[in-house]
């Protein structure tokens, strides 16, 4: 793991992946109350893929400075039982995490465009929420494989990530522009790639390669406005 851990960096120093993310929008729409406290009926599963792809940068440097949460044991399981328990623990540290930290931009915070951490001083941006999220699940007993970081494109088409957690009655998601955990296909979101259960630093795509360069490719294309999270929650 080490000896892995310690290549990927070199590689994370040579690879510029701008992922950005969405601004949240202090909205009654976007900040809604939470559910009922029963988790919902059987929903559908996200359609994975085995398909590789690239593994965020960010997110390999993160697992060398946080490599507890990078490294389940093995044999952990890949999916979570949703009891009443659970979905109100999923409701809760979606909620709580969204109050805590505040949003703001790799590129203000840290003056690095990308960089991915557990937030400490109460802000960060999107990815920092969902690995926030995703280490208390971790300590409320989710088994690690099942809670995968994804990056989505939203309707307006900021790139953005988000938390899935995958249970017994379908994946789900936690995210900084809403309070509520929703499906994963009611977020209105187009998926791009998340982690891959199988391998702890490993990623898949979740469109057709050709789809998602177009799409995921930053470098071939403008960064829209908007899609940094500078500015209020």
């Amino acid at each position: 793991m080490g000896r892995v851990l310690a290549k990927l960096a070199i590689v994370a120093i040579w690879v510029s992946v701008a992922y950005g993310c969405a601004t949240p929008i202090p909205s009654a729409d976007a900040i809604r109350a939470l559910p009922a406290a029963s988790p919902p009926r059987d929903t559908a599963a996200m359609p994975d893929t085995s398909v590789a792809a690239v593994t965020p940068p960010g997110f390999i440097s993160f697992c060398v400075r946080f490599a507890d949460q990078c490294d389940a044991p093995q044999h952990a399981p890949s999916t979570v039982a949703l009891t009443e328990s659970a979905w109100r623990t999923m409701q809760q540290v979606n909620a709580a995490s969204n109050a805590a930290i505040w949003a703001e931009d790799d590129a203000v915070h840290y003056g690095r465009a990308e960089y991915w951490t557990i937030p400490t001083d109460g802000y960060g941006d999107c990815e920092d929420y969902a690995l926030a999220k995703r280490k208390e699940l971790i300590a409320a007993g989710f088994p690690e494989p099942a809670l995968r970081i994804a990056i989505v494109v939203t309707p307006r088409e900021a790139r953005h990530a988000v938390l899935t957690v995958v249970t017994d009655k379908g994946d789900f998601v936690l995210d900084n522009l809403r309070n509520d955990v929703v499906a994963w296909n009611a977020a209105g979101y187009n998926w791009i790639e998340r982690q891959d259960p199988m391998r702890p630093l490993g990623w898949v795509s979740l469109q057709q390669p050709a789809t998602m360069v177009a799409i995921g490719d930053a470098s071939r294309q403008p960064r829209a406005a908007g899609e940094t999270m500078a500015g209020p929650r």
